[in-house]
């Protein structure tokens, strides 16, 4: 599917899997490898930002997956995010998206709120608040309605 089909249908928390089409090099040729790995990938859609116009640009609509926190001891020293135009040519896929009951904890910045954790309840996601302070974060429950509204307009995982 296209990234404006991802853009327009798949909620904050779904797994997008993308790829270019093209298949992974020989381990052998791990420039070629690690090239091929940053076109192919998985990450957690944590951001959806409209399209804008200003007097002297204009940027089409675009999403942010995050695909991992790399540090140790508990300490993120490298957050790895990459954003997508709704023009982009790789090939997306949802993989996954969040189950019912589940909780968004999500932090408003600029003109979109922006995931920064995916809890699996109401109480996991106060626990998480409590020990990571955020000025602006506020919580959203992932509903049966939502789910439902997913699967009759048939826009379940793949």
């Amino acid at each position: 599917m296209s990234a404006h089909i991802v853009y327009d249908s798949a909620p904050l928390g779904s797994v997008v899997r993308y790829s270019d089409g093209i298949p992974k090099p020989p381990e052998r040729f791990r420039k070629k490898v690690a090239a091929w790995g940053r076109r192919n990938s998985v990450g957690r859609l944590i951001r959806k930002e409209p399209p804008r116009e200003r007097a002297t640009y204009t940027s089409p609509a675009c999403f942010t997956l995050h695909e991992g926190d790399f540090g140790q001891a508990g300490t993120i020293v490298v957050s790895v995010r990459r954003t997508y135009t709704v023009d982009s040519e790789l090939r997306f896929e949802i993989v996954e998206r969040p189950a019912i009951g589940m909780v968004r904890i999500l932090q408003d910045v600029g003109d979109s709120p922006e995931l920064l954790h995916l809890a699996k309840d109401r109480e996991a996601a106060e626990r998480w608040l409590a020990s990571n302070r955020y000025s602006r974060a506020f919580l959203e429950e992932v509903t049966a309605d939502e789910v439902g509204a997913d699967v009759v307009e048939g826009r379940t995982a793949a």
